[in-house]
């Protein structure tokens, strides 16, 4: 419940919320109130007082507006059974300020898996456009840096779909190059030099499903995790397949793995095209197919950003410093290029 009242000055407010039990504000508001000091260091122009079971807002009218849509929106949360973090409530201040129609209660509710006593939903309003976008299209790119979910979500929406027999396998694939390694020199049989490359997708599995399940469904078929090069004059049916690290994709071979697509099945392709590991010369597959097929029905780009990292809060830093230092350097690089040479060209490398 939610009370208003003027405090007599033009382009002030206070506002009143009313919390149904002690217990919802102590699940809103944090234990110690640590949401709230969280709050009042995000909106430091609104004053906040606890007084019982009510929590009063009072500053400058915008800023108390703000305020108290997040504290509502902290509300829903609680009695949604979610544990208001410190992260949870930075990514609501983010979204707020980002000044999306769609509430973020409403996103950061929606459950893909439930496994092991543990939910996986998207954590941004990007990360939920992801998802839905590959609930609504039969190829989806998930396109951005580490650490935004791409990988993780496509594979959280792959074990729902064969749960609920939308589709009869998964398979997972991976281009085997990473920087400045080839295979050949590594040690072991051929098995134990792909493993390492497709370790990731098998951490994933195992984060979503019971494990002890896994090798028996691999040996089925019904979970597939293979190198790219392994997808190369098959038809894939009934599937939902991944294509990690795309970046690392020649345009040949992204042609080569969409055009494996078969009947009731659906593709995710993630990558980072900050991040390409091909050498010098060759161009990425991912950075050139938005060209190719943009204007493509059923094939949907979305595009993940530093806002939209979920790992340490550091991350976030790092990927908006290195984005930050690659734009200057392209932009020195250019300044620098003689008339006539540099100029127009792509940016692959």
């Amino acid at each position: 419940m939610t009370e208003s009242s003027g405090i007599g000055t033009i382009g002030l407010d206070r506002q009143t919320i009313i919390f149904d039990s002690t217990e919802h504000m102590v699940q809103s508001l944090g234990a110690n109130d640590e949401a709230l000091k969280i709050i009042e260091a995000a909106y430091p122009e609104a004053s906040l007082h606890v007084r019982g079971n009510e929590l009063s807002i009072s500053g400058p009218a915008p800023v108390v507006e703000l305020t108290l849509r997040l504290v509502n929106e902290v509300r829903v949360l609680a009695r949604s059974q979610t544990k208001v973090t410190p992260q949870l409530l930075e990514q609501l201040i983010t979204m707020l300020r980002d000044q999306s129609a769609q509430r973020p209660a409403e996103v950061l509710t929606q459950n893909i898996l439930s496994t092991r006593g543990r939910t996986i939903r998207p954590k941004t309003l990007n990360q939920k456009n992801y998802v839905d976008a590959i609930d609504e299209n039969t190829i989806v790119f998930g396109i951005g840096p580490a650490g935004t979910g791409k990988t993780y979500l496509a594979m959280a929406k792959a074990v729902q779909a064969l749960q609920q027999k939308e589709v009869s396998r998964i398979i997972l694939t991976r281009p085997a190059v990473e920087a400045g390694e080839r295979l050949g020199f590594l040690p072991g049989t051929l098995s134990d030099k792909i493993d390492p490359y497709l370790r990731p997708l098998y951490d994933a599995l195992h984060d979503m499903m019971d494990p002890d399940s896994i090798p028996r469904l691999m040996a089925a078929g019904t979970i597939e995790v293979a190198p790219l090069a392994y997808m190369r004059g098959r038809t894939l049916n009934d599937a939902f397949i991944i294509l990690d690290e795309a970046q690392n994709t020649t345009p040949e071979q992204m042609k080569m793995f969409l055009t494996r697509l078969g009947f009731g099945s659906k593709m995710v392709v993630t990558g980072d095209v900050t991040q390409v590991d091909l050498p010098g010369g060759t161009a990425s597959g991912l950075r050139i197919v938005h060209d190719i097929l943009g204007d493509i029905d059923d094939v949907h780009f979305s595009e993940l950003s530093a806002s939209d990292v979920v790992r340490h809060s550091l991350v976030s830093s790092i990927v908006t410093a290195y984005s930050e230092w690659d734009e200057s350097r392209r932009g020195s690089a250019q300044g620098s290029a003689p008339a006539g040479r540099g100029a127009g060209r792509g940016t692959a490398k």
